[in-house]
């Protein structure tokens, strides 16, 4: 349900989140929270914590949308991460009260059933298809073709404009320039980046790659794929419009 401007919903898969080798909560139905519009939180009762994990502190902070929370220290396997859990014991919405949040990054490894879970919570409303297409794609920086491919996969993404990922080979790679950024996706992995240098001026990281995605977005695995907020992109001859997003 919605309360003002945020949305809860029960959870019904397992959810583990590890600390120093040990488990620090396992618990099949902990509430997403969706505390930022694009990803939930894992909220779970505070029951579900064995005693001596969770330690409050003299720290607080403050949301608009949903109270006063105490900072919560956590411990497990020898290790502490400080401030690495919140609380509510009063809030406007009354789901949250008695719930524990865990910081995301303060953990180890999270796992939804048996399978690891990276970045933060999925969504249970994003959906990713991945197309093979047969449709012609040109890119096109400062009126320089850096790629062009008869052989595209269209990355469908709930929120997000259709991403062309092309191969390699279709792609302009001279005027690849690597960088050191790198992104992750709790839905596609890790990615790497390059800028391109297209008449004479440099365009910083607006291609990206997944060497090694994860296994939903297998059909991705070494293909590149440009910001449209970007770049322009053609698709039969056709220039698509540049979305705005939060990229």
């Amino acid at each position: 349900m919605a309360r003002g401007k945020v949305r809860t919903e029960s959870h019904h898969k397992r959810v583990r989140a590890v600390l120093g080798g040990e488990v620090v909560v396992d618990h099949t139905h902990p509430l997403l929270v969706w505390e930022v519009p694009y990803f939930p939180t894992y909220y779970f009762p505070r029951g579900a914590f064995a005693p001596g994990v969770l330690a409050e502190t003299d720290e607080t902070r403050r949301s608009p949308s949903r109270g006063e929370a105490t900072i919560l220290d956590v411990t497990a396997g020898g290790s502490t991460a400080p401030g690495g859990a919140y609380a509510y014991a009063t809030s406007p919405i009354p789901e949250l009260e008695g719930k524990v949040a865990l910081v995301w990054r303060a953990m180890d490894h999270w796992f939804e059933e048996d399978e690891e879970v990276y970045v933060h919570a999925r969504d249970p409303y994003t959906r990713i298809d991945i197309l093979q297409s047969s449709r012609r794609v040109r890119v096109e920086i400062d009126g320089m073709i850096v790629a062009e491919s008869g052989a595209p996969r269209i990355l469908h993404e709930s929120g997000l404009p259709p991403r062309y990922y092309l191969p390699k080979t279709d792609v302009r790679l001279d005027l690849l320039v690597p960088t050191s950024t790198v992104t992750a996706c709790p839905y596609k992995g890790t990615a790497r980046y390059w800028s391109v240098k297209a008449n004479g001026t440099m365009s910083d990281d607006v291609v990206w790659g997944y060497d090694s995605p994860l296994p939903e977005s297998a059909a991705i695995a070494g293909y590149v794929s440009f910001y449209n907020e970007r770049v322009d992109i053609f698709v039969d001859g056709e220039l698509q419009e540049r979305p705005v997003t939060k990229f």
